[in-house]
């Protein structure tokens, strides 16, 4: 596919020692022979592909010298685009990068759209839409183990699976469409049924084995909610200062030192957690304090994780166990704090309230207990471990809306199929978890989805 000539700031904003901009298109080289004077005093069209090359940018029209640069040159189609790309190294000030880009822009080059690079990958076929989407996960991974899941969908693995249940599809409504043609050879029809219901199970046997995980890869792409929760002073802010590991949250002795929501994240054991610290729940008549108290009722609704902290140095409370009955059916952490002080909670009370959920005793201010913490968290959702290397965490919720799709339609097939629906009726099914699949990696999506997927990439990239 032929498109102009774009260019954008493809590194953060900011001081640093080096800012990138990017220049890709039929014109990308054309535009930088105009701007670029080097001491080899060879155009950059005459130099190999994928070289990089030390000189200044001049302005063509006032012949000033705007930047001291290296210069990479990379001819299509063995580019990220597919495109001629040129990526200009300058100073990493504000100012510099911004004047690069004014330059390329003045000679011909439109500023991209967010996500324009990797949508021109996309387009000319380099990578797939599961691909492109996980380009922004790997961006956005806040822990290895999130990071190696998108490297692995970027690499393709689940594009490749994907594949290879469109494939089986394919097989199948090819029979079928024999079966349709030749309706007079009863033998026809003898491999057809067969061969759909085998196929049918197949697939939605993988589509289940992707799903099972699903719910684990969807946590390691957009973090674990986590909120904590409990009466002012059991020391919520120094369990997030301890997991944060900085003094993120105030801490005192005063009740009620928190009166608004703090949220950060951390990594515990391979699992992005977003942690958010509440302000303690009470009744009170302190204003300010009764706001942050009401947002806290309102974050424990969206919340993946409860973590729910009592002071073992205080008999347990009206409030306490009011707290309780909030979360009840939610997956909770009982956390009874402040162990290193005279224990006055009645603990059998704890457990009995708490039922089902773990409870666990920690000295935050002594530093005991947070392993065994981060062991229940980890095992809460993981099992107490990730294979990360494992391409079955699909963890993109389109994804996994998608996959959910075709395996109704699947099942809808293979249950027609052995009840002896007609063949076409059947096949109407299967057609549509094709397309179904082939929603997730581009191959039938709208072309206002890919768009709108795109907009939600950073400038740049």
């Amino acid at each position: 596919m032929h498109f102009d000539t774009i260019a954008a700031i493809s590194t953060p904003m900011g001081e640093g020692a080096i800012a990138i901009v990017r220049i890709s298109g039929e014109d990308a080289w054309t535009i930088a022979d105009r701007i670029f004077r080097s001491p080899a005093a060879l155009a950059l069209s005459e130099q190999p592909s994928h070289t990089i090359h030390y000189g200044h940018l001049h302005n063509p029209a006032t012949a000033e010298i705007v930047e001291e640069v290296m210069v990479s040159i990379m001819k299509g189609p063995k580019t990220f685009t597919r495109e001629d790309i040129v990526e200009i190294n300058c100073h990493g000030g504000i100012t510099s990068v911004n004047r690069v880009l004014e330059l390329v822009l003045t000679e011909g080059a439109r500023l991209a759209e967010p996500g324009e690079f990797t949508k021109r990958a996309f387009l000319n076929g380099r990578i797939d839409l599961s691909q492109a989407e996980a380009v922004m996960d790997l961006i956005r991974a806040k822990t290895d183990k999130a990071m190696n899941v998108a490297l692995n969908q970027m690499e393709g693995k689940l594009s490749h699976l994907i594949g290879d249940l469109r494939q089986a599809l394919l097989e199948t409504l090819a029979q079928v469409e024999v079966n349709i043609d030749y309706p007079e050879y009863d033998d026809v029809e003898e491999v057809t049924i067969p061969l759909m219901i085998e196929k049918g199970e197949w697939v939605r046997d993988e589509i289940d084995q992707l799903l099972r995980t699903s719910s684990q890869g969807k946590i390691l792409r957009e973090g674990l909610s986590t909120v904590i929760v409990g009466r002012p002073n059991v020391g919520k802010s120094s369990l997030l200062n301890s997991l944060v590991q900085e003094n993120k949250a105030i801490v005192t002795d005063i009740a009620g030192t928190t009166r608004d929501i703090i949220e950060e994240y951390v990594n515990v054991r391979g699992v992005p957690l977003r942690l958010v610290d509440t302000a303690g729940i009470r009744e009170t008549e302190d204003i300010v304090e009764r706001i942050g108290v009401e947002r806290s009722r309102q974050v424990l609704k969206e919340a993946d994780l409860i973590l729910l902290m009592v002071n073992s140095s205080e008999p347990l409370t009206d409030e306490d166990e009011r707290l309780f009955e909030a979360v009840a059916g939610m997956d909770v952490l009982v956390i009874v704090n402040k162990t290193d002080l005279p224990a006055k909670i009645d603990l059998q009370r704890v457990y009995e309230v708490a039922g089902k959920e773990r409870v666990i005793t920690t000295s935050i201010l002594q530093e005991q207990g947070i392993t065994e913490l981060e062991e229940a968290i980890a095992s809460l959702f993981f099992e107490g471990s990730i294979e990360s290397n494992d391409m079955t965490y699909v963890s993109n919720a389109r994804h996994i809306a998608l996959l959910k799709q075709a395996r109704n339609t699947i099942e809808d097939a293979v249950m027609a199929a052995q009840t002896g629906v007609p063949i076409d009726m059947i096949q109407i099914d299967v057609t549509r978890t094709w397309e179904i699949l082939g929603e997730i990696i581009g191959d039938t999506v709208q072309d206002s989805l890919i768009t709108e997927l795109f907009s939600k990439f950073c400038l740049g990239k």
